[in-house]
């Protein structure tokens, strides 16, 4: 027995070191569950919380871009409401607009009744102002009756120009400053009589001049000037602007007004054009 453990003893402790671990491995898993089912277990749980780190990431990713799709739509909708309701504004504001021209329209028809038995309508498509000459174009033309030298006004009852030139679905106005608008005119206060016609100095600043007043006038400043209708080419009593001041002209027999126009020719979206009137030839 000596000679035994004396040449087997280093395997004898090796044996008994490995059956001590094995038995004390048997023991804690015989109190979870079977020695493979556990050592399986064992060998999976590393894979299993990567696994689930990799789903909650997934999810989340997933929830994050199902929310990211939903405001996106959620954006767009929201920009499409907000887009209507521009386009309502838009629309209501034309349409308020175009009732309040409709109501003009309508009052001037009751107060000047001799003005408006045979006019026509006339939407601006542009306005064109140059060193020389100060006009607009309207979508009106011959095939709506429109001659060269209609007189044209606004809804309110204010002078804008004449019809200069004529196409068959277009027609050019000359506004009160351009250069070659000549216009028996009066002034409403005193009754002083004289010819409102466009200045090349003074077109640019969108004025006019009232010519031929007696020297001894006594306009003032804001006083009305209207159309003296005299020749029958223009109707009496449009009113063309309001004196800005009064000065001498260079022969020192006669004085000049410079006149403020009362419509604002580049703001004009629609006139109406006189085809005919009570008076004229």
């Amino acid at each position: 027995m000596k000679n035994f453990l004396k040449n087997n003893g280093l395997w004898v402790l090796f044996a008994a070191a490995v059956i001590a671990v094995a038995l004390a491995l048997m023991s804690v898993f015989s109190n979870t569950s079977s020695p493979l089912v556990n050592l399986a277990n064992t060998i999976a749980s590393p894979f299993r919380s990567a696994y689930t780190a990799v789903a909650e990431w997934f999810n989340d990713k997933q929830k994050y871009y199902q929310d990211y799709t939903a405001l996106e739509e959620e954006n767009a909708e929201l920009k499409r409401q907000i887009a209507q309701m521009e386009a309502d504004i838009r629309q209501a504001q034309l349409d308020s607009a175009e009732n309040a021209r409709l109501e003009s329209l309508l009052g001037l028809q009751e107060e000047r009744p001799d003005l408006t038995e045979d006019i026509v309508l006339a939407t601006v498509t542009e306005h064109a102002v140059t060193n020389w000459s100060a006009t607009l174009t309207v979508s009106r033309g011959t095939n709506d009756g429109l001659e060269v030298g209609d007189c044209v006004m606004d809804e309110q009852g204010n002078l804008v120009g004449t019809v200069s030139d004529v196409g068959t679905n277009w027609a050019t106005i000359l506004t009160l400053v351009d250069t070659e608008t000549s216009i028996g005119a009066q002034v409403f206060r005193t009754g002083d009589l004289g010819v409102a016609q466009g200045n090349f100095s003074l077109m640019g600043e969108n004025r006019l001049r009232l010519d031929y007043l007696p020297a001894e006038c006594d306009l003032l400043s804001g006083d009305l000037v209207v159309t003296s209708g005299l020749g029958g080419y223009y109707p009496a009593g449009l009113v063309i602007g309001s004196v800005e001041e009064v000065q001498l002209d260079d022969s020192g027999a006669s004085s000049y007004a410079v006149l403020i126009p009362t419509v604002e020719f580049s703001e004009l979206q629609q006139v109406v054009v006189i085809r005919s009137y009570d008076g004229s030839n």
